[in-house]
Order: C-alpha cells, then structure tokens, then sequence
C-alpha cells in the first residue's frame, strides 16, 4: 500500500471541506434562536422544544432517501440538492407567520442534513486513499464542529443589527456559498485515488433500492453498526446531561454556557490527533477510550457541585467526544461496499442519528421515574457496553487492524 500523507488532501481541500464549513457555520447560527422563534410566534415551552426536535426528526426521516438519492444521481448532485434544501428551509424561518411553518421550514432543514451528511461523507469514502481514510474523515468532523462554533458568534453579530431574523439570514447565505463552491469545484469522486475496492467510477443506471441493500448487509449493521449506535447514545446524553446538571446545581445561564462553551472548545480542537492515531494504530485506539471517558465523565457529573467542578467534569467529557471526532463516519467508511455505498452509507446514518435522537429521549424518560443522578449513571453504563461491544467488533473491519489488513469482504 502506497504511504499518504496528510499533504495529499491538499488538491480536495476546498470542495471536501468548503461546504461543510459554510453550512454547519448556518447551522450554528441558527440553532440558538429556533426555539425563541417557535416563542415569539406563540409557541408554548413544550411547543418550542418540539420545533427543535423536528430538526433530529428530519435527520431520521431523511436518512434513507437521501442514500437512494445519492445512488441513483451522485453524490455532488445530492450536495446541491442539500444546500438548495437549506437555502429553502431557512427562507421558510425567516417569513414564517405561524409555528406550524416555523416546523416545516426546520423539519426540511434537518431533511438537508441528512443529505449533505451523507453525501460529504460518501464523497471522502471514495476520493481518499485508505491510509488517510481516518484523518480525513476526522478533520471533516473537526471542520464540522469549528463552524458550529463560529456560528452562533457570526448569528450574534447579524442578529445585533437585523433581530432574531438575522440567524436565518446567515443560514441562507451560507447555503447558497456552500451551493456554488460545490457547483464550481470539481467532483474530486471521479478520479478517485482511494482504495480500488471501494472506489466506484460510476453511479449505475438502476441501483439497488436502500431496504433492499441494507438487508444485505445486516450482518455489518447488526454488529459493528449497534456499536455505532452506543457511540451515538453517549454523545447526544453527554449534550443533553451537562446543561441539565448546571442547572440542577443553580448554576445560571451565562455560566451554565461557559461551561458548554469551553467543553466545545476542548472537543474541537482534537479532531486531528485523533484521525492521525486511528489511521496509524487503528480505530479501537481511539474508539475504546472514548467511550470509556465519556462512561467516567458520566459518573463524575454526579458528584460535581458548582462552577469549577462541572466545567472540569464537562472538559473531560469534551476531550472524550473529541478524540473520537470522525470516528462514525471512519468505520461507515471501512465498512461500506464497493457497490452500493451510498445505499449502506444511508443505514449507518440512520442508526447514528437514531442514537442522537434516543438519548436525550432516554434521559428525559428516566428523569420522570428518578433523580437525574440516575440517568447519568445509566448513561454511563451504556458507555461502558458500548466500549467492550466496539472491542469486539472493530477489529473484524479495521484495515489497519493485522487481522484484517488486504482482507476483502464478499458481503
């Protein structure tokens, strides 16, 4: 196998990674104001955080049809359906009268999501060569969190001279720069120098519908993609638990945010490390841990009391969230077919996005029954199943792994 290094993603830098930025930029802009939106229009609480929820709600929805999309018309073609999507539900926000049209509007942008997410994400399967598979998928995680970042600061500043408006804006704009970038960019999947038993040099004429595809690979996603799904629990609870915990210590808002906000940045800033030791070490160098951190930092909220406590539990936790940046979409990567990515690609989204959706629903479901103390530690026990079910698992799909290395699946 022929060494790569980190340079060789230089060439592709740009369509690879242009978009995601512009577009999770429009996403973190928006993403603090939809529920003061869902309120300004007459939304109650339980209406505001249901408008929230129908951008998950979107993810999942959207998730298979966006794999039978992208068979059936290529990646670039699903990319530019993604941003005109966004560009929509964004102009949906922004004029919308009513809560019912506020729904629609962020239900379709989760539906854009879902289908730049998997698009993106088949697009570096193909393009990058095995070696660097875990370093690009990374930075692509890593790029993904640094415009969420910026987002709600870039959403502050327009929001500071228009109104609440303002976010939509930044969405739209954002939309239409991801939109032209990847019109104008090359398809960077048609020369692909990746791994020759992934690459495919073309989107055949019928594809193989997504259901149909899925059970064909059930084994991959009945086993390896279940680990995927603990993975997906673990992080969306860790969102979910530490603002709940700081306000069940009394935190206020602003310090309740600079935790959040400092964890982030903590989580941010590891996406390379983290893709550079799983191309070199494999994937369960990186995996293990992860899940087992996130485990510990779930045990540990329970005994923090204030400020300084909770932000050094939430930085542990960031730091376990982020060594693991890239980490879903690496062993999607390894694990999709020659023939059919997309369509499998569309299954293992699914059950990724499943657990984000699930976890926060977990942790509201025990909260009703028992202290908040007790959803952390289930979480946390859930970690700790989740890291012994990717030991065993990885191994059998990791090409970095000796046991698996040159090895191709018939299935």
């Amino acid at each position: 196998m022929t060494e790569h290094s980190f340079r060789d993603l230089r060439p592709i830098a740009v369509p690879a990674y242009g978009p995601t930025l512009l577009g999770s930029v429009g996403s973190g802009a928006i993403m603090p104001v939809i529920a003061l939106t869902a309120a300004d229009l007459g939304g109650s609480v339980g209406t505001a955080a249901f408008v929230v929820a129908l951008l998950g709600i979107g993810l999942v929805l959207a998730d298979l049809p966006a794999g039978a999309i992208a068979a059936r018309f290529g990646e670039k073609t699903t990319l530019l359906l993604a941003s005109a999507l966004e560009f929509v539900g964004g102009l949906g926000a922004l004029l919308a009268k009513n809560v019912a049209v506020l729904g629609a509007s962020i239900l379709l942008v989760g539906f854009s999501a879902a289908a730049f997410g998997l698009a993106r994400q088949s697009y570096l399967t193909a393009a990058v060569p095995v070696d660097l598979r875990a370093r690009a998928l990374s930075t692509l995680g890593g790029v993904y969190r640094i415009g969420m970042f910026l987002g709600p600061f870039v959403g502050a500043l327009v929001i500071s001279h228009t109104g609440i408006q303002g976010a939509y804006l930044v969405d739209m704009v954002a939309s239409v720069g991801a939109f032209l970038l990847v019109l104008f960019s090359r398809d960077i999947t048609a020369d692909a120098p990746g791994d020759p038993a992934r690459a495919v040099a073309a989107v055949p004429e019928k594809p193989e519908p997504v259901l149909r595809a899925l059970f064909r690979h059930r084994r991959i996603l009945g086993t390896l993609g279940v680990g995927v799904l603990f993975l997906s629990v673990s992080r969306a609870c860790r969102m979910a638990i530490v603002p709940l915990w700081a306000a069940s210590i009394g935190l206020d808002a602003a310090h309740a945010s600079l935790v959040f906000g400092i964890a982030g940045a903590a989580d941010m800033l590891l996406f390379y490390p983290a893709g550079a030791l799983m191309d070199r070490k494999g994937r369960l160098v990186v995996a293990f841990p992860s899940m087992i951190i996130l485990g510990v930092g779930m045990i540990l909220v329970v005994f923090t009391s204030g400020f300084t406590s909770l932000l050094l539990v939430a930085m542990l936790l960031g730091f376990g969230n982020g060594i693991g940046a890239g980490l879903i979409m690496t062993l999607g990567a390894d694990a999709a077919p020659a023939v059919g990515r997309p369509q499998f690609l569309a299954g293992w989204r699914l059950m990724s996005d499943a657990g984000n959706a699930a976890g926060p629903l977990l942790i509201s479901g025990i909260a009703l029954f028992a202290p908040l103390a007790a959803a952390s530690i289930v979480i946390a026990v859930i970690s700790f199943v989740g890291a012994e079910w990717l030991r065993h698992w990885i191994p059998r799909y990791d090409p970095v792994s000796a046991a698996t290395l040159g090895r191709r699946r018939a299935d």
